[in-house]
């Protein structure tokens, strides 16, 4: 599914791009999501960023300020330039960019920093605005794709009828954006065979959101039982078999499936690590089925404590339908975790039957529940599908990744503009 380039000598531009290839690459990274805010698209920019930094690469960063007011700052050597914002209608946690005055501000700063390339991670307003501007400019962009209709639908407050209305109108909006890009990625394949579905014409690559292994790793196997009982008690969990869940607790995340499965499963407590606009529903969802105190709402973790939440588990479990990859996934399996998780979208390229989990079928709470008692019932059979867990997730490397979206920007440094993507 990768994309092919013509290798013809760079001109213009490019010939300055090329020719400062040995001084490191200069990237343009373009979102409209980035942290503070809390999701699985911003995590992942900000471990792209920084791991590109670590590499030698210099490293500018457009995103919206989470304050509202502009400003440029650099943090772990990410250069990020802050857009004046306001507060999104849509979602608490996240700020829209003000359109106004920003053309300019983009112009100029495309002119001052010749960028080897730009990477937008969305399509909405800074993704678009600034593809627009790097195609002026004659600076290749490449696309990454994390985007889900059904992440919008609640926060959007999109009736059900008109959800399918929705969704089509979304996927012609992306692929419209896509169609004037260099190079499109997303994480997985069935995330690219997705995009293909919908109608997008053009080849996509899949690269791995990619995962730090030395940060996410098991206990010792020496320790284990006496380290994650301390690990249990640090974080208010008592010392029994717990199933795990991090991420957010918004719709289409389908963690009421995790709750309901308690109901099943009397042996084990549930551990839900993240914050959301359906946590009030959750928690009267476990009074309601008299599960209440096996639910364990962690809240918001931070970033230095993830890795001990997910030592204190048995199991890790996921019910999302809308998965492009799931990095709490990855990182739960770097940390030696099986994995139980809905069979969706691109979660079965996480899990395989019987050697790292097992998959159940959506809308199934007592399949859930069946899958959980497989893996916990017995250590040794949990032990073992923790292990291949890790050496699948050795496949997901954050290195491996970052080299190659570096071969993608200096590949796409030498296309010259009348082989660029139009509409």
């Amino acid at each position: 599914m990768s994309t092919s380039f013509a290798q013809q000598s760079p001109t213009g531009p490019a010939r300055i791009r090329a020719e400062r290839g040995r001084h490191g690459t200069k990237v343009l990274i373009g979102t409209d999501t980035y942290p503070p805010d809390v999701n699985g698209a911003a995590y992942f920019t900000a471990r792209l960023a920084r791991g590109l930094v670590e590499r030698g690469a210099e490293v500018h960063l457009l995103c919206p300020s989470p304050s509202g007011v502009p400003h440029v700052v650099v943090r772990d050597g990410v250069i990020e330039h802050r857009l004046r914002s306001m507060p999104s209608l849509a979602h608490e946690s996240v700020r829209l960019a003000l359109p106004p005055g920003v053309r300019g501000h983009l112009d100029r700063l495309l002119e001052r920093l010749r960028p080897d390339a730009v990477h937008i991670q969305n399509h909405f307003l800074i993704g678009r605005m600034l593809a627009r501007a790097a195609h002026d400019h004659d600076v290749p962009v490449i696309a990454t794709n994390h985007f889900m209709p059904e992440n919008l639908f609640d926060h959007l407050r999109v009736p059900r009828p008109l959800r399918p209305y929705t969704a089509r109108l979304a996927w012609w909006d992306l692929g419209r954006v896509l169609s004037r890009v260099e190079h499109v990625t997303t994480p997985t394949p069935a995330a690219a065979r997705l995009l293909l579905d919908q109608g997008f014409a053009r080849p996509v690559e899949p690269v791995s959101c990619g995962i730090d292994l030395d940060r996410f790793h098991p206990l010792p196997a020496r320790s284990t039982v006496s380290e994650r009982r301390r690990l249990r008690g640090r974080f208010g969990l008592a010392d029994r078999t717990t199933m795990l869940f991090v991420g957010r607790l918004d719709e289409e995340k389908n963690a009421d499936e995790l709750i309901r499965s308690l109901a099943h499963a009397p042996d084990v407590q549930l551990a839900l690590a993240g914050q959301g606009s359906h946590r009030g529903r959750l928690e009267e969802l476990a009074e309601a089925e008299r599960v209440a105190d096996r639910v364990v709402f962690l809240g918001f973790v931070a970033h230095e404590d993830l890795p001990d939440v997910y030592r204190c588990a048995d199991v890790f479990t996921i019910a999302g339908t809308a998965e492009l990859q799931s990095i709490a996934t990855l990182e739960a399996m770097a940390s030696g975790l099986p994995i139980v998780a809905v069979n969706a979208m691109a979660l079965p390229h996480l899990v395989e039957e019987g050697r790292n989990g097992y998959l159940y079928p959506p809308g199934s709470p007592i399949e859930l529940a069946a899958r959980v008692d497989a893996v916990v019932s017995d250590e040794a059979v949990r032990a073992r599908l923790g292990e291949h867990s890790r050496s699948m997730a050795e496949r997901h490397r954050l290195e491996d990744s970052l080299e190659r979206f570096e071969a993608i920007y200096r590949r796409a440094g030498a296309i010259v503009p009348a082989q660029r993507g139009t509409t």
